[in-house]
């Protein structure tokens, strides 16, 4: 008797999904996603209390989302819960 066995699929030894590359914001971007306007986010990274943009070109920086999302995430709840 001969056995007709289907091969196994063969098993990955990374995870299934690729990990992303961390997405680059511009201004507008940052700006939409944080309330801040220019001024403010400027300010704040010259003091050291907003993410640092990095530079992209002569003339372009980018702050990267997953900063931007870390700082939103350190941010305390304002009294009463809202958000």
């Amino acid at each position: 008797m001969s056995s007709n066995k289907l091969p196994q699929p063969v098993q990955p030894t990374h995870s299934a999904t690729p990990a992303t590359p961390d997405k680059l914001l511009r201004l507008p971007q940052v700006q939409d996603l944080t309330g801040f306007g220019k001024s403010s986010i400027y300010t704040g990274v010259k003091k050291g209390t907003f993410p640092a943009p990095y530079r992209l070109s002569a003339r372009c920086v980018g702050w990267k989302l997953s900063a931007l999302q870390a700082w939103i995430d350190s941010r305390t709840p304002t009294q009463g819960g809202a958000a």
